[in-house]
């Protein structure tokens, strides 16, 4: 059984919101190389905002579930579309 792919994109997430530091944090997903999405989370606002780079579109969120669902199906579909 393979394990789940949600966990280390949850633990990067909730890496940047336990980063005290008044800057936006800034993380980076790719699949093979290739950028899929940007996410930034704002910690005065508690907010994420992801950029699907592949859309040019940008979504907020304010669950932290969202955004790694979000984030994994941009991966997925990354592979699928390669099969």
């Amino acid at each position: 059984m393979n394990s789940s792919q949600l966990i280390p994109i949850i633990r990067r997430l909730e890496a940047m919101r336990e980063d005290q530091s008044e800057e936006v944090q800034v993380r980076r997903f790719e699949k093979d190389g290739i950028e899929k999405c940007i996410v930034r989370y704002d910690g005065k606002s508690k907010m994420f905002e992801l950029e699907d780079r592949t859309a040019q579109q940008t979504y907020e969120f304010d669950n932290i579930d969202y955004v790694a669902v979000e984030i994994l199906e941009l991966i997925e579909s990354a592979t699928s579309t390669q099969e």
